[in-house]
């Protein structure tokens, strides 16, 4: 009687992420990332690992982060070359201790040689500063978070900053903004190496959008207000920020600063970076989220109050600052339930 075999399908292998860290890193930019990779287990099936993750320093053992909480490295980058494995996925983290981490010559002797070997090289946050310096992003584009992207063009030219991305890959090079857009890009690898139904899985597992609606600088108005160093744009600034509600034209804006409207224009764009127009627009939108997280108002009544005189125009404006409808914003980031009649059709 012939015997049955039964063919048992071999589990993948779990694909080598090697974390990098250094004093002083961002604890975000860290467990951040790695949460999103590790979090595709729990919709694989049972006895499938996704992802075998080392976190290597100078020398293993505690690693302090700007929280003032510790990273236990599991590896020195002597012994992490040593080992010889293959990496499917180099990530530099970034942080307050970046500019320490790029005179250290153990740290980029160790991505330098780390990445000629692994499949994915990733910055998080101000990691990216860590690979210009080895000249890993010369000739390619790249972005950073959005307070450093100027001194990443400034200091490595050959580097093609784009300063609103989210995350950027280029080639099989990949670099995020600020700290929790590490996640998005992890989301991004995760999709990449296990499909878009376990991405799709784990964003809402922890509660993400697949893919994050607008640019990085959508959440910046108020920091942008503590860069001016001009004291009239400064004040103006702020004035904007505590009147969004008044009309805000750059003839009233220019006024208020004592200016003709062709200085007042050019010196906010020195020292904001937009345009007036574009900046009270953006500050707008902001309030108008946290009215649409916190409270039960109308939408109708938001557009009011934040300065955007009807619903409609609330409406475009969030089209092009967020990417979504500030109906499908308040369904996803409410935090109650509110009733309410939709928005007007556009």
């Amino acid at each position: 009687m012939a015997h049955k075999h039964t063919i048992q399908t071999k589990a993948p292998q779990p694909r080598r992420v090697v974390m990098v860290v250094y004093p002083q890193a961002h604890i975000l930019d860290v467990v951040g990332p790695l949460e999103v990779l590790t979090g595709a287990k729990l919709f694989l099936p049972e006895g499938v690992t996704p992802y075998e993750v080392h976190v290597v320093a100078e020398s293993a053992g505690r690693v302090s982060t700007t929280s003032g909480l510790t990273i236990e490295a599991d590896q020195s980058f002597a012994d992490a070359l040593a080992d010889g494995a293959p990496i499917d996925t180099l990530v530099v983290a970034g942080g307050h201790g970046t500019v320490e981490a790029l005179e250290s010559p153990a740290l980029l002797d160790f991505v330098q040689q780390a990445a000629r070997r692994a499949g994915r090289v990733v910055s998080i946050c101000t990691g990216a500063m860590i690979l210009a310096e080895i000249g890993l992003l010369d000739g390619r584009r790249a972005t950073t978070h959005w307070w450093w992207c100027p001194v990443l063009a400034k200091r490595y030219p050959q580097v093609s900053v784009q300063s609103d991305a989210i995350f950027i890959r280029d080639g099989n090079i990949w670099t995020s903004a600020g700290v929790t857009s590490g996640m998005d890009l992890a989301l991004a690898l995760l999709e990449q190496d296990w499909g878009h139904d376990i991405a799709l899985q784990v964003a809402r597992y922890n509660v993400m959008y697949m893919m994050r609606p607008g640019g990085q600088s959508q959440f910046s108005a108020h920091l942008v207000a503590q860069r001016a160093e001009d004291p009239a744009i400064n004040e103006t600034l702020d004035y904007i920020l505590g009147n969004l509600s008044e009309p805000l034209n750059i003839t009233a804006l220019a006024a208020r600063a004592a200016m003709s409207e062709r200085t007042f224009a050019r010196k906010f764009k020195d020292e904001t970076g937009v345009t007036p127009a574009h900046y009270v627009e953006a500050a707008r939108v902001q309030a108008a989220r946290v009215a649409l997280e916190q409270s039960s108002a109308r939408i109708d009544q938001i557009a009011l109050q934040t300065g955007f005189q009807s619903a409609e125009r609330m409406r475009r404006a969030f089209q092009r600052h967020v990417g979504v409808s500030a109906t499908d914003y308040r369904e996803r980031f409410c935090l109650g339930a509110f009733n309410e009649a939709p928005e007007p059709p556009p």
